[in-house]
């Protein structure tokens, strides 16, 4: 087997080392800086050049190599590279080849250009493990700049009542792109702490994003009448957040696709959203790869695997503890 499963993750042998390992290792190969991803304690660390600030960012002092988008590196016996996801700036999927076949471990993706992170590449492959955070039909997204419209409508009629807006989303990837599908001629946008220390590394990195405004203890809501404030989801429940009043509150996420999933949380709006592929996205992803055999992990994986199968595929499930996008896990370092 060119990638294996063990306790600590996605193990390649001829090189001897994980993938996106979730116990500590010798050497991982990381895929992104999400937190369920990029995890602390490994020895050694390799990623992309675009995924290298945000984890020394989240993970402080680490041993820490890069590699360009396509750039081959022989690490023992196998040829590894890093090629574009599509899920958040940096963010590759993992492409292996020992003795003639190759693997690739998809890390998160989706394949729609969100016109921030580098475009999904699809790679031909023997093998392919596939994320199916959203591997359902009912999961089906619109284009972005449909959801912008929504958004920046949201924003402006909140405005006009004379109401903050507050919209909740992922500190690191999806709120730099809710600012890049914002209309900033509308009014100031606020952040959140984590949002915009995360917009720091990235702006320094040479993305570019609008303006913003640390919204910090000494913040007035006064100073700002009509803004949208946007933090990670569990703050729109905090203290933190009592200091815009009037505001409605939305989220933004593919679980909002869901019946039950807004109300229960508490939102006025919910904006169906997110950086993993959808259902057609994943199909799409997994036939461009000519893959045989597909390993399905994090999401819906036994209905996925058995569609899968009906499709001709040998299908595995691989136990992993990714959280995806979870709206109960916020990401904010």
């Amino acid at each position: 087997m060119v990638i294996e499963v063990t306790n600590s993750g996605l193990y390649c042998p001829a090189g001897d080392f994980h993938i996106d390992p979730w116990k500590p290792v010798d050497r991982a190969l990381i895929t992104h800086g999400h937190a369920d991803h990029a995890r602390p304690g490994h020895a050694r660390y390799l990623a992309t050049d675009g995924t290298a600030p945000v984890m020394r960012h989240r993970l402080g002092a680490i041993t820490l190599d890069t590699l360009p988008y396509g750039e081959t590196r022989r690490i023992g016996g196998a040829d590894v590279s890093f090629h574009p996801a599509g899920h958040v700036p940096g963010s590759a999927q993992i492409r292996v080849e020992v003795g003639g076949e190759v693997w690739v471990v998809s890390g998160d993706y989706k394949i729609e250009a969100d016109g921030l992170s580098e475009p999904f590449e699809p790679l031909p492959c023997h093998g392919f493990v596939t994320e199916c955070t959203f591997g359902l039909p009912v999961f089906d997204w619109a284009p972005q700049a449909v959801v912008a419209a929504e958004i920046n409508a949201w924003w402006r009629a909140n405005q006009a009542a004379g109401r903050f807006s507050l919209l909740g989303a992922y500190a690191f990837g999806k709120a730099q792109r809710l600012l890049s599908m914002l209309d900033p001629g509308t009014g100031p946008i606020l952040t959140h702490g984590a949002v915009e220390n995360t917009n720091d590394v990235l702006r320094a990195q040479g993305l570019r994003l609008p303006q913003t405004i640390r919204v910090t203890p000494g913040t007035l809501a006064r100073d700002h009448p009509g803004a949208l404030v946007l933090a990670p989801p569990s703050a729109l429940s905090a203290t933190w957040a009592r200091r815009f009043r009037p505001a409605a509150t939305g989220l933004a996420s593919g679980w909002m696709r869901l019946r039950g999933v807004r109300r229960r949380r508490g939102a006025d709006r919910g904006f169906v959203i997110s950086d993993h592929a959808d259902w057609s996205g994943l199909n799409r992803a997994i036939a461009e790869t000519g893959a045989e055999t597909v390993h399905v992990t994090h999401g819906y994986t036994d209905a996925f695997a058995r569609w899968l199968r009906e499709q001709g595929y040998d299908v595995r499930i691989v136990p992993a503890e990714f959280t995806g996008d979870s709206l109960d896990e916020d990401d904010t370092s």
